[in-house]
């Protein structure tokens, strides 16, 4: 990791806390920040004293996506691929995430946009705080969800409503998402979710941590088998995506803050 601050990798009581320390920008992923969670998820995977882990975000948000303002997007340089992009950046993250066979908690503290919800929805457990929003934005820049919400999401709440979040955008409450068993539970305050995060994450930690593994393998094979064709049909998807007029005028919106006119090519 190049820059030890943009991530915090912590371990107590057999528990490995990941938190993704870009607050200013809610969190969004930059190439440094995805980077860094490959390592943290690698590091979490190889020590056989942590058993369990968390991942959440510092600030207001638990994580708000790609950087749009990061370098190659802002300049909308024309041999960018984003295909290659997800490839080396986010694949990884939702592979190590079902892969690992430690228990996965997502402490979901704020907005989770885009790759930030993607990154939620892969999680063994989800819980959050009564404020959070789950945003599939990639159709605000004329993109296609990836990071695995085309697969976990209809698979987590279904067909219909996972259509509709994707196509239109519309943020999903945390009560809503409670009631549609996309997250475990809801907490009042930050404070309150951290606190039963850590308490779930040391049971989890002092439980039969080699039988929970298995388990995950074998939810793994019945309910996620072909994810990793999935997430590379994503890519594909997405590198046409992101050769778009309609990519080009999504994130000029984007950065000068106005609606965006789409011609639909």
């Amino acid at each position: 990791m190049t820059d030890q601050n943009i991530l915090t990798y912590d371990v107590k009581d057999k528990v490995a806390t990941i938190t993704l320390n870009r607050p200013d920008k809610l969190n969004a992923f930059n190439d440094e920040l995805t980077f860094a969670l490959q390592d943290a998820l690698d590091s979490a995977n190889k020590d056989k004293n942590v058993r369990s882990v968390i991942l959440t975000g510092s600030g207001r948000g638990f994580c708000a996506g790609q950087d749009l303002a990061s370098r190659n997007i802002k300049d909308n340089d024309t041999s960018f691929n984003l295909g290659d992009s997800i490839r080396k950046r986010y694949n990884p993250i939702i592979i190590k995430i079902r892969r690992i066979e430690k228990p996965i908690i997502a402490a979901i503290n704020g907005v989770a946009a885009g790759a930030g919800a993607s990154l939620a929805f892969a999680c063994d457990f989800k819980l959050c705080v009564s404020s959070v929003k789950f945003i599939q934005s990639f159709s605000k820049v004329g993109l296609v969800p990836d990071s695995g919400s085309t697969f976990m999401l209809p698979r987590l709440i279904g067909l219909t409503k996972a259509f509709e979040l994707m196509l239109l955008a519309s943020p999903l409450t945390a009560e809503e998402a409670l009631k549609l068993g996309l997250v475990n539970n809801v907490y009042d305050t930050p404070e309150e979710l951290m606190l039963k995060a850590s308490e779930l994450a040391i049971n989890l930690a002092n439980g039969p941590s080699f039988a929970y593994g298995l388990t995950k393998r074998a939810v793994n094979r019945s309910l996620f088998p072909d994810l990793e064709e999935l997430l590379e049909y994503e890519a594909c998807l997405q590198e046409l995506a992101g050769k778009s007029d309609d990519f080009k005028e999504g994130v000029q919106a984007f950065l000068n803050k106005r609606e965006p006119v789409y011609q639909g090519k």
